[in-house]
């Protein structure tokens, strides 16, 4: 709900009654459930770019010619041998890799690190903000439903 100024509109809770109440509720509590998810699966893509820094880390000179398991698939890997200490293919999305030096996939892995903290950040904020407004909204339909215990006549009228 915006204006037509792009501003958002302001609506005093208890000027809604218990259904409208419900269904902004039930707004936030999709909102809410999205903007968890979305938190999650960036704390994932964070953990999974730490652990791309890790294995970077642990490609030294020292280990050249050892033999490894190179993945084929999640669940498929072959034997091979560790020909290069110098440079790694770096994924950049979409099916493409770059050949990157240690130092520079170092630096785009802790560059996608910082990014992601930086808009887990700002999502922890915005689902604070959430929840906070969702209590709001809760603690108002409480009070009101204990209005309408108090004086049933009032309810029933309103329905």
């Amino acid at each position: 709900m915006s204006s037509a100024t792009g501003q958002p509109q302001v609506i005093n809770l208890s000027d809604l009654d218990l259904s409208q109440l419900g269904d902004v509720r039930r707004q936030f509590e999709e909102e809410l459930n999205h903007l968890t998810n979305s938190f999650t699966q960036l704390k994932q893509a964070q953990a999974k770019f730490r652990q791309c820094i890790d294995n970077v880390n642990d490609i030294k000179p020292e280990k050249k010619d050892r033999t490894i398991l190179v993945p084929l698939t999640n669940s498929l890997y072959v034997p091979g041998k560790l020909s290069d200490t110098e440079h790694v293919l770096v994924d950049i999305g979409t099916g493409y890799f770059v050949k990157k030096t240690r130092p520079e996939a170092l630096t785009h892995y802790k560059t996608k690190v910082e990014f992601i903290r930086s808009n887990l950040e700002t999502l922890e904020e915005t689902i604070a903000k959430k929840r906070d407004n969702m209590n709001a909204i809760i603690s108002v339909m409480q009070q009101k439903l204990k209005t309408q215990t108090q004086s049933p006549g009032v309810g029933a009228a309103k329905s």
